[in-house]
């Protein structure tokens, strides 16, 4: 506008200004300041505006990460929830597992206890160690003369039981058609005597066979490097002192009558390792001792390249 007027006023000459034009000139400029001052006050409203919309705009934003912290808090109580009840379940199994094991332990303490006290009594467990009988061996030869010593002297205490029931009566006591008078006395001392004589020879006789079939079976065991035993009736499984492991054991079983000696060799996981020693010495040679000594001579050259 200014250089609108300041082009009119060139083109007039100083006297054809007018003083209506002056005050025009005036209010334009007076209106143009109050235009001005408007728009400033409007940019100032404006950025007043954008910085109010900032400001809610932070607020906004930070509203929605509280919620969302909110939120996030409430799901990990309720996990936390059922992590808690899930591990107090967890506690109480592990308690009664606990407990269990416990009851368990004690249980085999005993069993262990109970064990120990039967083998120190001599026992055995049946199921992995057998006492073998050989047919007509010093063992069965020893028991049958035990025995018919035993009866004999059964017998024989019988008789003196009654010629005591007979002496303490006062009567007379016949032997082999003679009648014998003899004092009741004397003869009580000596039937005595006698019945002593005869507890302490069987008491010995005894011990004496006892320590014989021990002596018999490690005999056996170490002569012939194998141990017996038995697992049912008329079937013997035979351990090698040489053995690699205890599984690895020949089985036998009794095919005759009782005494015959007739056996057959069972099919065991050992025994499949053992075809050509089969094949050769069962099968052709037809010889169970030449067998076992040649199992025994495998084994122990495996353990010595071993």
């Amino acid at each position: 506008m200014r250089a609108i007027l300041e082009s009119y006023d060139n083109e007039l000459a100083p006297s054809e200004y007018s003083p209506q034009l002056s005050r025009r000139v005036k209010e334009a400029e007076e209106m143009l300041q109050k235009v001005q001052a408007h728009n400033a006050e409007m940019e100032a409203q404006l950025s007043k505006a954008q910085e109010d919309f900032g400001t809610f705009k932070l607020q906004a934003q930070a509203a929605e990460l509280e919620l969302e912290a909110l939120k996030e808090q409430q799901s990990l109580e309720s996990k936390h929830k059922a992590t808690e009840e899930e591990i107090n379940s967890l506690r109480q199994k592990i308690e009664e597992l606990e407990s269990e094991r416990q009851r368990l332990e004690e249980q085999n303490n005993i069993l262990e206890m109970r064990l120990e006290r039967h083998n120190l009594q001599g026992d055995y467990d049946p199921v992995k160690t057998k006492v073998v009988h050989f047919r007509l061996n010093p063992t069965c030869v020893a028991k049958q003369q035990r025995a018919e010593e035993l009866e004999h002297l059964k017998v024989e205490c019988e008789r003196l039981r009654e010629r005591l029931r007979k002496m303490e009566s006062g009567g007379t006591v016949t032997s082999d058609d003679i009648t014998l008078i003899i004092p009741p006395s004397q003869e009580i001392l000596d039937l005595r005597k006698q019945m002593e004589s005869a507890e302490l020879k069987n008491q010995r006789l005894k011990e004496v066979f006892q320590k014989k079939i021990q002596e018999f079976r490690t005999v056996c065991y170490v002569l012939t490097g194998y141990q017996i035993d038995i697992t049912v009736e008329n079937q013997y499984r035979l351990t090698s002192v040489y053995a690699e492991r205890m599984e690895d054991s020949l089985l036998f079983k009794s095919s005759g009558p009782v005494g015959s000696g007739n056996m057959q060799l069972l099919e065991t996981d050992f025994s499949r390792t053992l075809t050509e020693l089969v094949d050769l010495h069962l099968f052709h040679q037809k010889s169970i001792p030449v067998f076992l000594s040649a199992v025994t001579l495998d084994l122990f050259s495996r353990q010595t390249v071993a």
